[in-house]
């Protein structure tokens, strides 16, 4: 697509959304400044028919749906946060879920039997309609000939298409924004957007998401908090997967909180808790955790689906993560400030406690108290005023877990309106920092870096190097690379040991 196809598009989508009065909607008139309200006023002239009917949120998502799929997700995150946004508005979101138009069964049909190269009759049993659609895929309940029940999920036909329209539209919208609007720089609008548009490409290979959801499944199973159905692989193919049925209901499903024998305060914790175990401990989570793709069943068991989105962070951002979490745990917010610095978060010309202080603000009035008590719209305010004063900037591979840690814990608030997200995460913080944080993991580390170390001085040993010149108190000399192995290693040991019992 050509820039100028790209643009047009953007301009298609702003057009969508003045015809459904949804860019500037007329319900928060008193709210808009004297120049926005003239130019909302101005927009609503060119309104359709369908704008004078319908709540906003329902005009948004009308407006989302025919904007394609990188837009529905964008309308599928928001529907998440109704204390942010209002619990109707997220509510008229939630058909962006999972309650999208389907295609035709025998459209269905014809793409599973390409991807697989056989028959529909060769290895299912039963075939029905489609039980839900959502932006990408549409999934059809099935019987294998051997008696197991499944979820076959099947892509949209031309999708990879759209989603490529998309990609352009976003990635142009994202430079004039880095461009145009210089305080929205710190965000990263550019590698944010090329990050939004990486994890959708990889949603249309569904051998991908087969191979995630069995990885995640394996992860899953250590703590119990969250289960995944096991993936029938004669079943999977590039645009095609098959897995077992999930058990309970669709969070989806207003009927899903209300079934006997719940227990929503610990489905809740359950949900924030896995969440933050396949993170701290393993470094890999489901980063699309919204309520389409979660099933309920009594009394707290919560099963995932679709792993086409999967996120990834590393050693030293695993730690970062921890270790925040435990500042604010422990109301530590010096600690949590350091940390910001250490990890590059806040430039270090700025002062680590006047951070400090800055954080104790957000954190103290909404520490310990109940979900319901807690305005999170305006402790996102005060957290972006905040670090639009410290000059953070969006990190690009933090994008998915961002994304995630606000989709989640939209979704605990929805099952449990009074839930305590420090309370949820504190066992899981707090086993991770016993764990990784201790004098036993400490050793632990230091004798893998010291076997390491002689593994590389044996092997320098069995077949040494060219000797190297250096420069040692301004004299030119000679010096064998097994010699900066043995004084590194030797230095790394002193090292851990002056930490250790200097404490």
């Amino acid at each position: 697509m050509t820039a100028g196809r790209a643009f047009g598009r953007m301009v298609g989508a702003a057009w969508i959304l003045v015809r459904n009065d949804a860019l500037l909607p007329r319900e928060l008139d008193a709210l808009y400044p004297p120049s926005i309200s003239t130019l909302a006023k101005t927009l609503r002239l060119f309104a359709g028919r369908g704008a004078r009917s319908g709540r906003p949120g329902e005009r948004l998502a009308r407006s989302l749906e025919g904007m394609g799929p990188v837009a529905i997700k964008l309308g599928q995150l928001l529907s998440t946060r109704g204390d942010f946004f209002g619990r109707e508005f997220a509510e008229d979101l939630s058909r962006l879920k999972d309650r999208l138009p389907p295609f035709a069964t025998a459209e269905a049909r014809a793409e599973v039997e390409r991807a697989l190269g056989r028959s529909v009759e060769s290895l299912y049993a039963e075939f029905g309609e489609p039980i839900a659609a959502a932006s990408l895929a549409q999934a059809h309940e099935a019987k294998m000939l051997d008696g197991r029940k499944v979820a076959v999920k099947v892509l949209r036909p031309g999708i990879e298409r759209r989603v490529a329209e998309d990609a352009e539209g976003l990635t142009l919208a994202a430079r004039l924004i880095d461009r145009w609007i210089p305080p929205a720089r710190r965000l990263e609008p550019r590698a944010f957007a090329e990050t939004v548009i990486r994890a959708t490409v990889l949603e249309l290979d569904l051998r991908l998401e087969a191979a995630g959801a069995d990885e995640l499944r394996e992860v899953m199973a250590n703590d119990g908090y969250m289960t995944a159905p096991q993936i029938v692989w004669e079943g999977v193919g590039k645009r095609v997967l098959t897995m077992e049925w999930a058990r309970g209901w669709p969070l989806s499903d207003a009927d899903a909180l209300i079934q006997p024998g719940l227990d929503r305060k610990a489905m809740a914790d359950n949900l924030i808790r896995a969440f933050l175990a396949q993170a701290l401990d393993h470094g890999v989570f489901h980063a699309d955790l919204h309520e389409g793709n979660l099933f309920a069943a009594a009394p707290a068991q919560l099963t995932a689906v679709d792993f086409g989105i999967i996120g990834r962070i590393g050693a030293p951002e695993r730690r970062y993560l921890a270790e925040i979490l435990w500042g604010f745990l422990e109301r530590d917010y010096e600690r949590v400030a350091r940390v910001h610095f250490d990890a590059g978060y806040v430039p270090r010309h700025h002062s680590v406690t006047a951070f400090a202080q800055a954080l104790r603000a957000v954190g103290e009035p909404v520490f310990g108290r109940a979900a319901t008590e807690v305005p999170m719209s305006r402790v996102l305010m005060q957290l972006f005023e905040i670090t639009a004063l410290y000059e953070m900037r969006l990190r690009p591979e933090l994008v998915l877990l961002q994304k995630t840690m606000m989709t989640v814990e939209g979704v605990a608030r929805r099952i449990f309106p009074h839930h305590d997200i420090w309370g949820a995460a504190d066992p899981v913080v707090r086993r991770w920092m016993a764990r990784e944080l201790s004098p036993a993991a400490r050793i632990k580390r230091f004798a893998e870096e010291a076997a390491t170390a002689l593994r590389n001085i044996a092997r320098l040993v069995e077949d040494p190097p060219a000797r190297v010149a250096v420069e040692v108190g301004g004299v030119n000399r000679e010096r064998s690379p097994l010699l900066w192995f043995a004084v590194g290693a030797l230095a790394s040991g002193a090292a851990f040991l002056a930490a250790l019992y200097l404490r």
